[in-house]
């Protein structure tokens, strides 16, 4: 899919509707006609398209507007509307990519002084999408970790050649996935893992096909059956319990196993019944054979009477005849229905029904499939909520599977750069309050060195088992129980990996997967899938279910010694080498991760994320909240992780879009929403020439900047103060401050604002300061001086 359609494919858009974000944030166009809708959305996919051609770099708002054709490029506005809103929600320039520098010679920056700084705890990926996003619209953003590495539970272990990933390490196809743009930004060697799986039984040979086949599909009809109890019959609780997915699939299978017995009985009935109506037709055949033998005594007496018989005696004996046929016919039916109850039977007999539901085999391979479901959710199933396990169907991406043959970590490690990232920083307490947050922290191996970050929000991205632990960190005030009452509810499973590191390659190197079939139901998620994923001869084993929460209890040696058993039962005893390293993860024991990814668990809904990803605010005691006073109430504690966002749970890109919309989220709470019309009746007017003349000029001052090589000269070396230089828009309730990074960085001076200062009642002041913040990106929001440059020269064009 190319174009516009596919653009909007790619970043999860309808192409031909507007989302009901948009709708909320742009209710004159959701309530204009449908012509107006039509332009928003080219202008939107045009965007989109144009930055997903080359993400690698900014798409500011005058290279996107020069590239959009006429005529829908003639309401500039409303264009940098549409811009600054792609850009704010992360839907363009987000990532790792160029922005546009500053002009040549200039050192100065902006800072955003009114409620501008933000703590982000926790240093994955959701973690640093938002920091990145927060510092590219220019807030102030520190990251606390408590490891002393960033990535979180994306994890690469290397050592000489080798490489595999301990924590996250699959792309669920690319279509529609973040990460095909990250994989253009950051040096991701993806490779397609084939998906061909042969299963090995604990003997070393391998599963039929057709019976892996048969076995497959009868674990796809059980899940459809237990769909079938909980959305069909409303099977989802027992005693007022919620019933598990584990539950429903023992419960189909014991129906299976008592409908298999009751086929048997069928069977078995139906053999008696045959029998009976065979004994029957014995009984009726010797009676009809002695009344043949009667009859044809009789016949035959009657017919050797000597002499010429008279009309009367020859009718007697042709009767008496007639009576011996008749009564033969009835006995060669007779003998015709025993022929056909006796094939009956022995058909009956040749095919019994079986005598169990699943064999012990059939049982270990669908126990494998079984295993292979745990691992998906990383957690048994008896845990999984029968109706809600799958919620997130639906919004699966298309395209291969696929590996991050040189480790995933690279992203997180590409993401961090040029951010302020305090590692080794366990957070203890988070205080919050109507002013701001106050974090403290201690160092995470020492304990020591407590200490404490203030700003004006904290982003928690921490993951949701570090939540789940009681007294993990203090909350000051508690949070509200609708908040931990999530928490609790949803669940967090467990997944761990032992990574096997051989001198030579001793299986099948064109398979990327063998499954190793356990022998018992309770065994059956240990060591039960191995991956051949990189060009080293790394095997990464899987653990999970059960066996991943025993496995944690038993020693290294142990663990790989197991490996190794089952590898040479597979490949054979002489087959099988040593490693030369091993790592086996713990990722429950783990205390900054406690496990592995959420699960919708037993008494949990897909409305739990939501309710995860709702930001707390700090509410007085002494206040009395109502209808009229609730909507100022600033939010002060937000959330993002992969256990935040409904569609995408238990996924990287889904914890790296909840890291650009709480980003959003944050940045338009505290900063204002650049695309939001100061009167939301406003409509913008595509006949407005004012507006329309004030963006050409605006646009325009890109080739008087880039040529303008005295603009130092406007500027004047006098001052050596940070200077307050403006608070125009109650809307972003912001003041922009220039300062230098050196004592040798050229000032504004007091002349330069007084001479182009503009009063707060300005007619113009919605406009400036809607523009100068949508074109943030103008020449790069990074490019901060440009902003200021903007606002000033924007006052001289508009007044």
């Amino acid at each position: 899919m190319a174009g516009l359609e596919g653009a909007a494919f790619q970043s999860r858009l309808p192409h031909d509707k507007l989302t009901a974000t948009e709708a909320s944030c742009f209710p004159d166009v959701a309530q204009s006609s449908t012509h107006t809708q039509k332009l928003f959305l080219y202008i939107r996919n045009k965007l989109l398209m144009l930055w997903l051609e080359n993400p690698l770099v900014q798409l500011t708002f005058c290279d996107a507007l020069a590239q959009i054709e006429s005529p829908y490029n003639s309401d500039g506005p409303f264009v940098m509307r549409i811009h600054a809103y792609l850009e704010r929600h992360g839907l363009i320039n987000f990532g790792v990519y160029n922005r546009v520098n500053p002009l040549p010679g200039q050192s100065l920056f902006i800072i955003l002084k009114k409620t501008g700084k933000v703590i982000v705890i926790g240093a994955g990926i959701a973690g640093l999408a938002a920091a990145r996003q927060l510092a590219s619209f220019g807030m102030e953003v520190v990251v606390l970790e408590a490891r002393d590495r960033v990535g979180g539970r994306i994890a690469t272990f290397k050592k000489n050649n080798y490489i595999a990933d301990l924590g996250a390490m699959v792309v669920t196809g690319l279509g529609g996935n973040p990460i095909a743009i990250l994989s253009k930004q950051v040096n991701m060697v993806l490779h397609r893992i084939k998906q061909k799986c042969p299963l090995y039984e604990s003997n070393g040979t391998t599963v039929p096909k057709d019976k892996d086949e048969m076995i497959e599909k009868e674990f796809n009809r059980l899940l459809e059956a237990t769909s079938y109890m909980s959305h069909q019959m409303d099977f989802n609780s027992i005693n007022n319990k919620p019933v598990s997915l584990g539950q429903a699939l023992e419960l189909v299978i014991k129906l299976q196993e008592k409908h298999v017995v009751e086929m048997q009985c069928r069977h078995q009935r139906h053999i008696i019944e045959l029998q009976e109506k065979l004994k029957v037709n014995l009984q009726q055949m010797t009676e009809q054979k002695l009344r043949v033998e009667e009859l044809y005594k009789i016949w035959q007496a009657a017919s050797e009477v000597k002499g010429v018989r008279d009309i009367t005696a020859e009718f007697a004996v042709r009767s008496k005849q007639r009576d011996v046929m008749a009564a033969c016919r009835e006995f060669d039916q007779l003998e015709a229905q025993q022929k056909e109850i006796e094939d009956k039977l022995q058909e009956l007999e040749a095919s019994p029904p079986s005598d169990v539901y699943l064999s012990s085999r059939d049982r270990q391979i669908l126990d494998w499939h079984f295993a292979n479901l745990e691992f998906a959710n990383a957690t048994p199933l008896s845990t999984l909520s029968l109706k809600h396990w799958d919620q997130d169907d639906d919004f699966e991406f298309t395209g291969n599977h696929l590996t991050v043959r040189n480790g995933y970590s690279c992203v997180p490690v590409a993401m961090s750069e040029g951010l302020n990232i305090q590692l080794s920083a366990a957070v203890r307490k988070i205080k919050y309050s109507d002013a701001g947050v106050e974090v403290v922290t201690t160092h995470s191996r020492t304990n020591s060195n407590a200490t404490t970050y203030s700003a004006d929000a904290v982003l928690v991205t921490l993951p949701l088992g570090v939540l789940k632990e009681v007294n993990s960190i203090q909350f000051v005030p508690p949070l509200p129980q609708w908040k931990t009452n999530a928490i609790q509810r949803l669940g967090f499973g467990n997944l761990n990996k032992v990574v096997l590191c051989f001198d030579r390659i001793f299986w099948d190197p064109h398979s990327n997967l063998f499954g190793h079939v356990g022998s018992t139901t309770a065994s059956r998620g240990e060591l039960f899938l191995f991956w051949n994923l990189y060009r080293a001869p790394v095997l990464l084993a899987l653990v999970a279910g059960e066996a991943a929460m025993i496995m944690e209890n038993v020693s290294d040696d142990v663990i790989v010694g197991r490996c190794i058993a089952v590898l040479k039962g597979i490949f054979g005893n002489n087959s099988v080498p040593q490693p030369k390293e091993a790592v086996v993860t713990r990722w429950k024991a783990d205390p900054w991760s406690r496990g592995s990814y959420s699960f919708v668990a037993a008494g949990s809904s897909g409305s739990d994320y939501e309710i995860m990803a709702t930001p707390v605010s700090y509410v007085d005691p002494n206040t009395n909240i109502n209808s009229n006073n609730i909507s100022s109430i600033s939010p002060r504690v937000f959330f993002a992780g992969e256990h935040t966002i409904r569609n995408y749970p238990a996924t990287v890109h889904g914890a790296f879009l909840s890291g650009l919309r709480e980003a959003a989220n944050i940045a338009n709470q505290f900063l204002g929403a650049p695309y939001v019309l100061p009167n939301h009746n406003q409509t913008f007017n595509s006949n407005n020439n004012n507006n329309n003349n004030n963006l050409n000029k605006l646009v325009g001052l890109n080739n008087i900047i880039n040529n303008n090589n005295n603009f130092n000269n406007i500027i004047s070396n006098d001052d050596n103060n940070v200077v307050d230089l403006i608070n125009y828009s109650s809307s972003l309730s912001t003041s922009v401050t220039m300062h230098a990074t050196n004592s040798s960085d050229i000032k504004i001076s007091d002349r330069l604002i007084n001479e182009f200062v503009v009063p707060t009642n300005s007619s113009n002041n919605n406009f400036i300061i809607n523009a100068a913040s949508s074109v943030y990106g103008v020449f790069g929001s990074g490019s901060s001086s440009m902003y200021l440059f903007f606002i000033v020269l924007l006052c001289y064009i508009l007044l």
